[in-house]
């Protein structure tokens, strides 16, 4: 009977508690072992900007494309675990941790990346090409809003129809458009500036900067086939295999603001949107599945930039908006 109440009083109690406070956060930790959940982000940061990183829209934006299946061959065995790192060490955007910066461009920092990687891994690694978010943020108008948020769908399909340049991070110079949105520190105090309101989406400029020395036509890079997957665990880990790792978009929750380590399931607070992420691999720890995830809010964030979160429950949707696709 103490046990169901003090439950009961942790439950009264989160819920009238500020999700980035410290006593939230030892409730977190109190009402399971699964993951580790601490500080993250400065008690003060408003709510606001923190749902506008959740850039991922309802719906496809109208546009479907089509769903992979009968793809894995007979006699296939999914080992335990998997790590696109190890798997294709040569590629340097495999291992990268993107900063979409105060921008709802999660969409498409996870579109580009999958792109970016898949090119590294059909070319053997000769082609380290690295898509620019800029170009898909700004000049996609069927993708969504840019930094106010987009879909998954669109922008496989816009890369695979009209293409997509490159370009590096903030004020790396690195390829034809690099992204111009400042990286700055989501979480606690740190060497970057600190982020604020969401920023204007950049004007759709079809010029490549001045140091790169080629034109905008002349750059773009596109899709030869794209595909998504709804509920299709093993589907999905077959593609990482072969192919490299996939977009996909899940419900935020308050707590996975707190994500520290371990397997993430959603134990308490309320939805912030949706956000798109890249699945990179997968594996097991303490007897739950996971999927190994590359988030965008920098290095500082979570285990490193990166997290885990329980597989083949369609936690939070994880496995239910899943799209990738090959470079021509």
């Amino acid at each position: 009977m103490k046990s169901f109440l003090l439950v009961v009083a942790l439950g009264l109690a989160s819920a009238k508690l500020h999700p980035l406070s410290d006593e939230f956060i030892n409730i977190i930790n109190s009402k399971q072992s699964s993951w580790k959940a601490g500080r993250n982000f400065a008690e003060d940061t408003p709510l606001e900007q923190l749902k506008g990183l959740c850039g991922v829209l309802e719906g496809n934006g109208g546009v479907e494309i089509p769903r992979r299946m009968g793809m894995i061959p007979k006699g296939f065995v999914v080992p335990e675990s998997f790590d696109a790192r190890e798997e294709w060490p040569h590629c340097p955007t495999v291992s990268e941790i993107r900063d979409q910066g105060s921008c709802g461009s999660c969409w498409a920092v996870g579109a580009v990346s999958v792109m970016s990687d898949r090119a590294c891994i059909h070319s053997n690694g000769t082609a380290n090409f690295r898509y620019s978010t800029e170009d898909m943020i700004s000049c996609c108008g069927s993708c969504g809003f840019g930094c106010d948020g987009g879909w998954l769908e669109p922008s496989f399909s816009f890369w695979q129809k009209t293409g997509v340049v490159s370009g590096g991070r903030y004020n790396s110079k690195e390829g034809c458009r690099p992204y111009t949105i400042a990286e700055c520190e989501h979480h606690i105090e740190g060497e970057r500036p600190p982020c604020g309101d969401i920023e204007p989406t950049p004007s759709c400029t079809e010029v490549c900067i001045e140091e790169y020395g080629l034109g905008y036509p002349e750059d773009k890079q596109h899709g030869a086939e794209v595909y998504s997957f709804y509920l299709q665990e093993e589907e999905m880990q077959y593609d990482i295999m072969t192919n490299g790792p996939v977009e996909a978009a899940f419900s935020v929750y308050e707590d996975f603001l707190t994500y520290k380590s371990g397997v993430y399931r959603h134990i308490e607070g309320a939805s912030l949107g949706g956000h798109a992420i890249r699945i990179i691999g997968w594996g097991v720890e303490n007897n739950d599945p996971y999927w190994l995830v590359a988030n965008s809010w920098n290095y500082d964030w979570g285990d490193k930039g990166l997290f885990k979160i329980l597989r083949g429950s369609n936690e939070c949707g994880i496995e239910d908006n899943v799209v990738a696709g090959t470079p021509a």
